[in-house]
């Protein structure tokens, strides 16, 4: 078990304060930048930090990610540099969880029992698998528990009778899916969403996070109403592509990564 495995159980043991929760795809245009973005987000108010695996058919992911994925892949990224951006984050002296998120073919071709093992090693808190249903979800759970590691499970207003059993086998935090397609900014949260998070809560001890379509500070005051954390991913990701010319020069990616502080910033003060 690592140092670091109980730190996601620690950073929600008080519910009275809502988490704010940035994702970001690794290598993204490239790994020094990941490195400083992740840093950048923490000083910015990162309660946990989500690192997206670059994956050459991300389903559950909107044009934004996308193509973030796809700037990462052109440059070589690999499984193995996200599990090494983790030991450097910790070696760095990061200390907030760190959790990454990965389709599960990468998972399986890289094997489930050695990548749980790197995954512990290298300080990681946990994965989110968004293409792994819960009722084929065993093997990766069990190599996670061995290494003390969260699996972290989504549900989705579509889960409807699935609602409960997911919610019974959460562990580290239960992903809230938002709203229904890819993940992607949206100009509107759906209208029952409070209800969908009521049932959720219902279902589970765990606490619960709430991603896909979150994108200003008003949104992320609105949900987290109804949830202990909020993800905020393709936002971030798009303003990081406004930013790209300057992540991408070493003499003005400093610039960049200001620019990506601030408009963070904005978003994980609405939850004060």
């Amino acid at each position: 078990m690592t140092a670091f495995a109980n730190r996601i159980d620690r950073l929600f043991a008080d519910r009275s304060r809502k988490r704010f929760i940035p994702f970001i795809t690794v290598g993204d245009p490239h790994l020094d930048a990941t490195f400083q973005i992740a840093h950048a987000l923490v000083e910015a108010g990162a309660d946990l930090l989500e690192l997206g695996i670059p994956y050459s058919d991300p389903l559950a992911d909107g044009p934004t990610i996308q193509r973030a994925s796809q700037r990462a892949l052109a440059n070589g990224v690999t499984i193995d540099d996200a599990l090494e951006l983790v030991a450097s984050l910790r070696a760095s002296g990061m200390q907030v969880p760190i959790v990454l998120f990965s389709y599960y073919n990468p998972v399986l071709q890289y094997g489930v029992e050695r990548f749980f093992t790197a995954l512990a090693e290298k300080g990681a808190d946990g994965i989110v698998i968004p293409d792994l249903p819960v009722e084929e979800n065993g093997p990766a759970v069990a190599a996670a528990q061995a290494h003390g590691v969260h699996v972290i499970s989504l549900v989705a207003p579509t889960s409807e009778s699935r609602i409960r059993t997911i919610g019974a086998q959460a562990s580290g935090f239960l992903y809230c899916v938002s709203s229904l397609g890819v993940t992607g900014a949206r100009a509107s949260l759906r209208e029952d969403l409070a209800q969908f998070l009521q049932r959720v809560k219902a279902s589970t001890s765990a606490p619960t996070a709430v991603g896909f379509g979150i994108s200003t500070p008003e949104q992320v005051r609105a949900v987290a109403q109804h949830t202990d954390g909020v993800i905020v991913g393709s936002a971030i990701v798009q303003e990081m592509e406004r930013h790209l010319e300057l992540l991408s020069d070493p003499e003005q990616i400093a610039q960049g990564v200001t620019k990506i502080k601030t408009f963070v910033q904005q978003l994980a003060g609405a939850l004060k």
